[in-house]
């Protein structure tokens, strides 16, 4: 029998699967890659993905959850999370125990194990700041391998696991470091500006959370009253040289420092500017209060919202020569 994987992705695209396993092992994910005779794949929060056909898969869902101390010492706690704990409850329990590290991240959806994947990151900070080591088990052999932070190959956005080795491991567990003394990062306008009509000039852990969960909420939609699966796009990032010529045409063109001879650009603006912000195309469009978002008015199908998506890559292509790479996984 068909299953449908409606409440299984954020968009809330109606698609089927051929059977759907909720796991809650490591040894159950060992095994089932150990005997699996038919092709399937893998969902945590599904968050950021898109469906945009059936599958003639079956669906494993991380369901491994837990957060427990391995070693504590008098400045930094280390801990290991199951990679289908929802990543927003690991950094509301370690802003509970004043632990910093990860709190400018709070309320980005999905599970702990797809946030290695990706590198999330919000407000200054990303997830391998933190990050100590992960554990997978390998879908050619069963076995279970350790990667180390060197090894996972972190970039913007990226790392070794959307790359050589894609669709290779199953993300099990994660270690973080987290910190007893953190000096907040809170260099972003918004943050800044939130704090400060609060009145609070040295923030919690859990002050600056929740400055950041007030923040998200007013600009984001919630996937549960509105299909959408965050930011859609990443913030592209351009040669110096490029964007000399850019801001030549566009002086107010926001632009953060990226590395040597590199800058990265706002997304949302740059499709703001060319006029999405609030849009409705059929029953997709671009959500009122963030031009980077993409989301479901309902009945929409994964072709047609990623139809839009290509329709609002071509513009920013024309109007900036800018190419806008999709942050969601397009299946």
């Amino acid at each position: 029998m068909r299953e449908n994987l409606k409440k299984y992705n954020t968009f809330g695209i109606s698609v089927f699967c051929n059977n759907i396993f909720d796991v809650y092992t490591e040894s159950d994910f060992a095994d089932f890659v150990k005997l699996a005779k038919r092709p399937y794949r893998i969902l945590g929060g599904g968050s950021n993905v898109l469906l945009t056909q059936d599958l003639n898969e079956d669906i494993l869902v991380n369901k491994i959850k837990g957060i427990k101390i391995i070693e504590e010492g008098d400045e930094e706690v280390l801990i290991e999370v199951g990679g289908g704990e929802i990543w927003h409850q690991l950094v509301m329990w370690s802003a509970a125990h004043n632990l910093g590290g990860i709190e400018n991240m709070a309320l980005i959806p999905g599970s702990v194990g797809a946030a290695p994947i990706q590198n999330i990151g919000a407000y200054g900070i990303e997830q391998k700041d933190a990050f100590v080591s992960l554990r997978a088990v390998d879908r050619s052999t069963g076995n279970i391998v350790w990667f180390s932070k060197e090894e996972c190959r972190f970039g913007y956005r990226d790392s070794i696991f959307k790359n050589e080795a894609k669709d290779k491991y199953i993300i099990v567990a994660v270690q973080y470091l987290l910190q007893k003394n953190t000096q907040p990062e809170m260099g972003y306008k918004d943050v800044k500006e939130l704090l400060s009509e609060r009145g609070i000039k040295q923030p919690t852990v859990l002050e600056l959370a929740q400055a950041v969960i007030d923040i998200r909420e007013a600009k984001l939609p919630n996937p549960s009253v509105i299909g959408n699966a965050g930011s859609f796009f990443k913030n592209p990032v351009i040669s110096l040289e490029n964007f000399e010529s850019l801001k030549n045409t566009f002086p107010e063109i926001p632009n953060y420092p990226a590395g040597e001879g590199q800058i990265k650009l706002a997304a949302a603006w740059l499709i703001d500017q060319c006029g999405y912000k609030g849009k409705r195309h059929g029953n997709t469009g671009s959500y009122q209060n963030q031009a980077l978002v993409i989301v479901n008015h309902g009945g929409a199908t994964g072709t047609e919202i990623w139809e839009y998506a290509q329709m609002i890559q071509q513009d920013v292509k024309t109007k900036f020569g800018v190419e806008l790479e999709a942050e969601v996984n397009v299946w």
